[in-house]
């Protein structure tokens, strides 16, 4: 097994917890190699020096689960670059030793937790996104509080919707209710469905404009073209030089 694209495939899982978009999308993977004998290199790189440590290593962490995972890895370097905490968010990824450690004196504790805040929003924001489509077709609130997720139209955005409810634990089957509380799991009624759905359609479009944000500020930074121009995405025979 060799060259980078079973790598790009395994990072197209991890995602920004906050903007819930895949890495490789938003062009945070500067460039991964896979040699012959199955040593793993990449490397990522953010929008500013100043991101948020904790956002940085979940996703640093989440690459490296997700590379070791792979069939034919027998070893993983992933090292994230230009960052001010870099050298403690790498040595700890490397160690295995969490997020508290890593932080000795900095962290109050591992981050289970705030994984579980953005996931809650995310299922917002993509309550928010599918019903979106479902009023431009002319639902009213009272509607779409009476909906289940069978009912609404197959599509991207009600897959991502499933999957995010399914991590969190959430009811994410035909007969689920489409509002459900992202907490409890409790379905919304409709005397409560107004004020949800509203702060879903703020929770989505204030993720969609921090994502426009991070890519421009990425683009800028190391000046590039798009978060698509993936040179990295090309095979990588033996241990060739990362670009």
């Amino acid at each position: 097994m060799s060259g980078a694209t079973p790598l790009l495939a395994a990072l197209d899982t991890v995602r920004d917890p906050e903007l819930d978009e895949p890495i490789t999308a938003l062009g945070f993977v500067a460039a991964c190699a896979l040699s012959s004998d199955g040593d793993a290199e990449v490397r990522l790189r953010l929008p500013t020096y100043f991101c948020a440590p904790n956002f940085a290593y979940l996703m640093v962490a989440d690459a490296y689960d997700a590379v070791t995972a792979l069939p034919g890895v027998r070893s993983a370097r992933v090292v994230l670059e230009d960052h001010f905490a870099a050298d403690a968010i790498n040595g700890g990824v490397a160690a295995q030793t969490g997020f508290a450690r890593s932080f000795a004196g900095e962290a109050a504790g591992e981050l289970d937790d705030l994984r579980r805040d953005f996931l809650r929003k995310a299922v917002l924001a993509g309550t928010g996104q599918v019903c979106r489509a479902l009023r431009a077709s002319g639902a009213d609130d009272a509607t779409l509080a009476s909906l289940t997720l069978g009912d609404v139209p197959p599509g991207p955005a009600l897959d991502r919707l499933r999957q995010r409810r399914t991590e969190l634990g959430l009811p994410a089957g035909d007969e689920a209710p489409l509002l459900v509380d992202p907490v409890t799991g409790q379905g919304v009624g409709p005397d409560a469905a107004a004020l949800h759905l509203r702060r879903a359609r703020l929770t989505a479009v204030s993720i969609e404009a921090n994502g426009s944000i991070c890519r421009d500020m990425l683009r800028h930074r190391y000046d590039t073209s798009g978060p698509h121009e993936q040179a990295q995405r090309q095979q990588v025979p033996g241990e060739e030089e990362l670009r």
